[in-house]
């Protein structure tokens, strides 16, 4: 079934050549096709162009679609384009002529946008969930193991004291960064497109406020052309979030294989969560921090193979959008796996306490000695000459006694306020109307 079908066949190499992997990637988009098409009809039954009996036949059917994609047993068969084929199809062959009437006042084109931004609303919720657990995660072991000391490195070269407390709570603070982001993208897709059509309207009378609110969106993208121009582009901010907490898990990852080595040496997992090698018997290989890194620097290509694809797109609907589902939606289930399984990593965890203590460390405490003269009045130019003359000639001993006390250094790390950061941004989606919404609409 094609929606677009005019009485003639076309050709099978053109017919799969254009449809691509759509009814592979559409299963992801169809929950989202269903609770938008319950809410059209809503609308539809609203200004008169469906009877109250015909709503309530198609509402009936549509939820029993919505259960069978809940189930996993929603298929999209050979000869469906895509999920709204699909959908129609079902739709048609219980309902008649009450099933094609539901196309009305819409397009694909408006019909696959409401779709990808519930979809879009409904991942980055996922994502938020998922970030948040890791976070508390880091925070709970940042405060575990606040006192274990580690060196800190400039240029790969010791440099000054650092603690797992303070590595642990970096990566919890630069993740609540990336949360940023993706609000910024939520607030993007939570516009309804609804009712743009083909990017140019319909001459029906829509009710498109009534299916905002159906649907849950904060507001509605008011100009049609505006909202078929989200295209790609909500999709593209999206990846823009992904893309800056993938860097933050790729950097997080990085450190971690870099501190499980053997030249480092500050921490290692149980043997269970490692590999080994097929010749070497002592390999103990960080392999899902290495796949963790290499996936996250994967979705850092995201934003510009979407921006490639839809930058010089003029305004209205192209076939090229097509391709943007193809590298987006695996890209989502990618860093999801990533954050999910850092968290798990991280809570089995085990630190070398006494890492700090191997002589090579000693030259990190020479700012300290720095600071002490400092303190007892020697400017810090010439305190620094002192002892930098004292390590070249062999006379420096140092101070293992560390007394950073400043708002987020090592004796004051404040997590309390960077959890108060992660519930802030965490309340500032609204996750509940959207969802309490969609509920709804299930209910009719």
């Amino acid at each position: 079934m094609k929606l677009w079908d005019k009485g003639y066949q076309t050709e099978n190499i053109v017919e799969q050549f254009t449809v691509g992997k759509d009814r592979e990637l559409d299963i992801h988009l169809a929950p989202f096709d269903v609770l938008g098409s319950i809410a059209h009809a809503t609308m539809l039954e609203s200004i008169d162009l469906l009877t109250e009996d015909e709503l309530f036949k198609l509402q009936n059917e549509l939820v029993k679609i919505f259960r069978e994609i809940e189930s996993g047993k929603f298929e999209i068969e050979e000869g469906c384009e895509d999920v709204h084929s699909q959908v129609e199809l079902i739709l048609t062959k219980k309902l008649g002529d009450i099933g094609k009437k539901i196309h009305s006042g819409r397009s694909r084109n408006d019909q696959v946008l409401v779709d990808l931004q519930l979809y879009v609303r409904y991942q980055i919720e996922q994502i938020v969930n998922l970030s948040e657990k890791l976070i508390h995660k880091l925070l709970e072991l940042s405060e575990t193991h606040k006192d274990v000391l580690i060196p800190g490195y400039t240029h790969l070269q010791v440099a000054m004291p650092s603690s797992f407390g303070l590595w642990f709570g970096a990566y919890a603070e630069s993740l609540i960064d990336d949360l940023l982001l993706f609000k910024a993208s939520y607030d993007t897709a939570n516009q309804n497109p609804l009712g743009s059509a083909a990017g140019y309207g319909s001459s029906f009378p829509l009710d498109r406020k009534m299916t905002t609110l159906l649907l849950g969106f904060e507001d509605l993208k008011y100009n049609v052309v505006a909202a078929q121009m989200g295209r790609g582009k909500v999709e593209r901010n999206m990846a823009f979030a992904m893309s800056s907490i993938a860097s933050t898990m790729a950097k997080m990852s990085m450190d971690t294989c870099l501190y499980m080595s053997q030249n480092f040496g500050f921490l290692t997992f149980p043997d269970e969560l490692t590999t080994g090698s097929s010749i070497m018997p002592h390999k103990k290989n960080p392999d899902v921090f290495e796949l963790i890194r290499g996936k996250c620097n994967k979705i850092q290509s995201l934003p510009i193979e979407l921006n490639m694809i839809i930058n010089n797109l003029p305004s209205g609907y192209h076939r090229d959008l097509q391709m943007v589902k193809e590298a987006f939606i695996p890209s989502i289930e990618m860093l999801k796996d990533c954050i999910e399984m850092a968290e798990f990593m991280f809570d089995k965890i085990i630190i070398n306490k006494d890492a700090i203590k191997d002589p090579k460390y000693d030259y990190i405490y020479s700012v300290e000695k720095v600071n002490e003269k400092v303190l007892q009045g020697i400017p810090f130019r010439e305190a620094y000459k002192m002892i930098g003359q004292d390590i070249a000639e062999g006379k420096y001993q140092p101070d293992t006694e560390v007394k950073h006390t400043h708002e987020g250094s090592i004796g004051n790390l404040c997590n309390d306020k960077i959890k108060a950061k992660l519930d802030k941004a965490v309340k500032s989606f609204d996750f509940i109307t959207a969802n309490e919404a969609l509920q709804k609409l299930l209910l009719l």
